[in-house]
Parts: C-alpha cells; sequence; structure tokens
C-alpha cells in the first residue's frame, strides 16, 4: 500500500538529552510522522472518520511530551511509535526526529517505523 498521511516537523519542545542538564530546560526538536493508512475509504466518502485525524495525532504527540522526560531520542521515537500505533491504527508508522545540539551541523536524527 502506498497511501500515506505525513506531519512533516512537527515543532515541539520536549525535555531530551543524556545528561542532567540537557534534558533541564525543553529544547526544539522537529518530528515527522509517516503513517501508511488505506485512504481509499476516506477519499470515496469524504469522511473523517473513515482516516486519521493528523490533528489528533499532533495534540497527542504534544501531550507526550509534556509528560515525559527522554535520554535518548530512540526512545522518545519508540514512544511516539507505540502511542500513534496503539490510538490510531496505522498500517506502519516511521517517525524521524530532528534535534539542534552540535555544533557545525544543522541537526542530528533519528529515524524508526514500526509495523
Amino acid at each position: 500500500m502506498t497511501d500515506r498521511i505525513t506531519i512533516k516537523d512537527l515543532e515541539v519542545q520536549f525535555h531530551v538529552g543524556v545528561p542532567d542538564e540537557e534534558r533541564a530546560e525543553p529544547q526544539k526538536l522537529l518530528i515527522t510522522i509517516e503513517m501508511t493508512h488505506d485512504l481509499v475509504p476516506s477519499g470515496a466518502s469524504d469522511n473523517l472518520a473513515q482516516t486519521i485525524d493528523y490533528y489528533t495525532v499532533c495534540q497527542a504527540v504534544k501531550a507526550l511530551g509534556q509528560a515525559r522526560r527522554w535520554k535518548l531520542l530512540e526512545a522518545l521515537a519508540d514512544d511516539i511509535c507505540k502511542l500513534v500505533l496503539e490510538e490510531f491504527k496505522p498500517d506502519i508508522v516511521r517517525v524521524m526526529i530532528k534535534k539542534f545540539i552540535l555544533p557545525d551541523t544543522r541537526w542530528v536524527s533519528i529515524e524508526m517505523s514500526r509495523p
């Protein structure tokens, strides 16, 4: 299946980083979420109930970040994958997180997919 919903570069302020000092203040992250999902029913019916509401996905991810702290981007990405799979039921979810922490780099990122 090639149908997909993409949320590109959702900007959040989350507490993430290995050193305690880095986690002390929230930092800017950009999160991209791709969800593979059959869009034929919603395309034919024009009915939001037959698709994944990307606004609700964004709100759920933001809420997740307000309640937690992570050392690793990998752990954050895994938690986002679990959240999206459990609450929104895509066939596959892919999460990319960009972090702006290293000097002389535009960003560092991780990418994770889960069926």
